[in-house]
């Protein structure tokens, strides 16, 4: 139960001093003065006379204190400091939300170029990536398919001087790991270039490799009226791609429709991806302009959208194959025209992806009707081509409007990885939380832009006590850190406030530094803490941050643990603070 084994001087005086506020004066501390604190200070409101007597026998190792149901100092010190006062509510770290509701109701933990660890030009594709990825708890992973030699499947970034790795391997990786940490589905959204030949060779390695594991029919008996939930599909592999058009019955008339692979909807993320004129400038670079050619004679329906050096590109369109279209279940592929059209044309399976640029602009000049499209289809939101260093957007502003699968580069850290880490830590990790009620309301307008103007805020206060054993900058000493809490959600609720500098303290740093923040949508809002060093006038390094949810922030005294730039723990550095709301 111990976070640490020794704790810092001024930590300790500080809980001392909380200690003998509910004492009065006398050595220990009984369960009914216990029970006060937790109900006062923590805000543990459920709390009884059971919950404070539960505490001394976890937390109190003198016997007689025990016996006396009382509890000593260093026990409410090893109390204080273990898991049941952290900042993130415990019984969030298991799975508490309702996992029945449509696939739709969720923010989903989306990978982009899942294969890549380095940039989008010459960066390495390794299988790790696709274990790290999963690790994380992400759900969607992202596979770029290009015909390989000997019929053998490669992916990589296409264009580019990325390594390639063979598709078979990737499956087989994606097999072994794929419900590690989660048991709910993953979703591999498939950027095919393959010609129908090395497409079969995709669907065989698909079904012989997933086996039982790959959804390759619809569910019998759903427990929702619309897409499937995370229940429904426990232990399944999606295949998202493009799927011929079918037989569909309508009013006992059936109608052919045309073969998706040569029709002119026939579109994902391509498209709007090559349309980004750095992209193109940069791929040009890479690529050859000749069209490709193939000795297979499954491939001549194929035609390769290349670049050419002047900028003009020839359309590229891949004839599917029915053995892979058959593996498109619930996560078909199709393009976004408009709001209007999806209406009345896009089925419950069918998804859209665009680009974060296309995706900003219809969110800023339509947020309400992005947010009731979205309650209805899965929204894909990928980084633009133009971050060829594999850079991230902020994925907030996309989770504003209830987008579910707001890709992110993994292998890239900073804000919007400790964004993503933070929001999908909710929910016991299993990479899907639910989307708040505000993004679900059929009859509600809510708007992001515009919304807050009719909500009540609710106040935050936040009193930044002190941090203890502060990581040192290799090329430095110690530390003038300073602590800077941020707010992420809807533009009008997001600001930061920070703390003033300590000098020459990494070990027991105290700011005692109070901050109030007026938030209207606290359900969507992410908190962020932030430790940072102050190099110069003008010039700060990161030390250590953590994120969470601001509904998984707990009330009372708490410790913030804190992690590295990668998102591994840098315990025992940790910050004490106060939370009210």
């Amino acid at each position: 139960m111990l976070k640490k084994n020794k704790v810092p001087l001024s930590r300790r005086v500080e809980i001392l001093s909380l200690f003998q506020r509910y004492t009065e004066g006398l050595s220990t501390l009984p369960a009914s003065a216990l029970l006060m604190f937790l109900c006062k200070e923590q805000m543990e409101l459920t709390a009884n006379k059971d919950t404070a007597e539960d505490l001394i026998d976890r937390y109190e190792i003198e016997e007689t204190a025990v016996e006396s149901r009382c509890m000593t100092f260093e026990g409410f010190l090893r109390f204080m400091e273990s898991k049941d006062c952290c900042v993130f509510n415990r019984s969030h770290k298991t799975v508490y939300q309702d996992m029945d509701q449509p696939l739709t109701s969720y923010f989903i933990s989306t990978s982009h170029n899942t294969y890549l660890t380095g940039d989008q030009l010459v960066g390495k594709s390794h299988l790790d990536a696709y274990v790290s990825a999963l690790r994380k708890g992400c759900r969607c992973l992202e596979i770029d398919c290009w015909d390989g030699p000997d019929t053998e499947p490669v992916v990589y970034h296409g264009y580019t001087l990325t390594t390639k790795i063979l598709f078979k391997d990737v499956i087989r990786t994606v097999e072994q790991h794929a419900f590690e940490v989660s048991a709910y589905p993953v979703i591999l959204s498939l950027e095919n270039h393959c010609c129908e030949a090395q497409q079969q060779v995709m669907a065989k390695y698909l079904t012989s490799i997933l086996g039982d594991k790959l959804l390759k029919s619809p569910l019998d008996h759903p427990t929702t009226g619309d897409l499937p939930s995370p229940n429904d599909l426990m232990y399944k592999i999606l295949i998202k791609n493009k799927k011929l058009k079918s037989q569909i019955r309508r009013e006992d008339k059936t109608e052919e429709s045309a073969d998706e692979g040569e029709d002119a909807d026939a579109d994902d993320e391509d498209e709007d991806e090559e349309d980004d004129e750095y992209s193109i400038q940069f791929r040009a670079m890479f690529w050859s302009p000749r069209k490709m050619g193939s000795k297979n004679k499954h491939c001549h329906s194929v035609k390769f959208n290349l670049v050419s050096l002047n900028g003009t590109d020839q359309k590229e369109k891949v004839a599917l194959h029915k053995d892979l279209s058959d593996l498109v279940i619930y996560t078909r592929s199709v393009k976004f025209i408009s709001f209007c059209h999806s209406r009345d044309n896009q089925n419950c399976y069918e998804n859209t992806s665009m680009a974060e640029k296309k995706a900003r602009k219809l969110m800023k000049s339509s947020g309400s009707s992005f947010i009731h499209h979205n309650q209805r289809f899965l929204s894909r939101i990928y980084p633009a081509g133009s971050r060829t260093s594999s850079s991230n957007y902020n994925p907030q502003e996309f989770w504003n409007v209830g987008a579910q699968l707001v890709a992110l580069n993994f292998q890239s850290p900073g804000l919007s990885m400790d964004l993503n880490n933070g929001r999908f830590q909710d929910n016991g990790g299993c990479g899907y939380v639910l989307k708040p009620a505000v993004l679900m309301s059929r009859e509600r307008n809510f708007d992001p832009n515009t919304s807050y103007r009719y909500l009540k805020p609710i106040q935050l206060v936040l009193k930044v006590i002190s941090g203890s054993n502060l990581p040192v900058i290799k090329s430095r000493n110690t530390l003038d850190p300073f602590v800077r809490v941020e707010i992420h959600g809807i533009a009008f609720d997001s600001r930061s406030k920070s703390t003033h500098i300590v000098k020459n303290n990494s070990l027991t740093p105290h700011w005692d530094t109070d901050m109030n923040f007026s938030i209207t949508v606290p359900e969507l809002c992410l908190v962020r803490f932030c430790v940072r060093d102050q190099m110069t006038l003008f010039k700060s390094e990161f030390v250590g941050q953590y994120t969470l949810p601001f509904t998984s922030l707990k009330k009372g005294y708490r410790w913030v643990p804190l992690l590295s730039r990668q998102g591994c723990s840098l315990d025992p550095a940790s910050l004490f603070v106060l939370v009210l709301y």
